[in-house]
């Protein structure tokens, strides 16, 4: 219990818990590498020469998108939803975090709703839910809004959405992501923000970008949620 503590003490007054999705939940390209994603976007729109050329060592699907919308805007909704298509093949073999599940089920258990916050499609964490009997532990699915790439996290429009949603205010919400974008985002939405660093290094980033706290395993949340009930 002593180790979780601080957790707890920053997980009592929660009663909206956002989460990211690629990370916490699920290694959304564990299957299907991500590079591999961003090639197969590349190839669909090979005849553009223009962005061709500009996407060319771009192994990051998501940051992919990005440049095609910049670049040609026109073509934003279409390789928004050759990506969709693709992360929804890539999360149907990718791999689960199962403390990420633990956490869904604690919150639940506790009576604390979730949303799930993300950079990925919709319809690709709802496909991944569903599989995994998790769709009715989260009160609403917020990916990026399709063919607008800006939607995407560091912006918080997601997380705005999401409490708005239920109808929760920041100061009832906690967000859980493992990117330095996921806390700059909370912090523009005035929720503050617990990192996941499930790789080297990230760690020290997700703590200076102003984490409240830093964990390197999700079942810790998990724990602590089930020592903390919402005051």
């Amino acid at each position: 219990m002593s180790a979780i503590q601080p957790l707890v003490h920053i997980l009592r007054p929660v009663k909206h818990l956002l989460l990211d999705f690629d990370g916490p939940v699920c290694s959304v390209f564990a299957g299907l590498p991500a590079s591999e994603v961003a090639q197969r976007l590349r190839e669909r729109f090979r005849t553009v020469s223009e962005l061709a050329q500009a996407s060319v060592g771009e192994n990051d699907p998501l940051a992919l998108l990005r440049r095609i919308a910049d670049g040609q805007p026109d073509l934003a909704q279409l390789a928004d939803e050759e990506l969709a298509m693709l992360e929804t093949a890539a999360v149907r073999i990718g791999k689960p975090n199962q403390g990420g599940e633990s956490v869904l089920r604690a919150c639940v258990r506790s009576g604390r709703l979730v949303s799930i916050v993300s950079n990925n499609a919709g319809v690709a964490i709802d496909a991944y839910l569903s599989e995994h009997d998790l769709s009715s532990s989260v009160a609403g699915v917020f990916g990026r809004a399709e063919g607008d790439p800006s939607s995407m996290k560091p912006n918080p429009r997601l997380l705005l959405e999401a409490m708005a949603h239920v109808g929760t205010r920041p100061e009832d919400c906690i967000f859980i992501g493992d990117a330095v974008r996921d806390v700059e985002a909370g912090a523009a939405a005035g929720v503050p923000t617990i990192g996941y660093a499930n790789k080297p290094g990230k760690k020290e980033k997700l703590a200076a970008a102003g984490a409240v706290s830093v964990v390197d395993s999700m079942q810790v949340i998990a724990d602590a949620l089930e020592y903390s009930e919402p005051a």
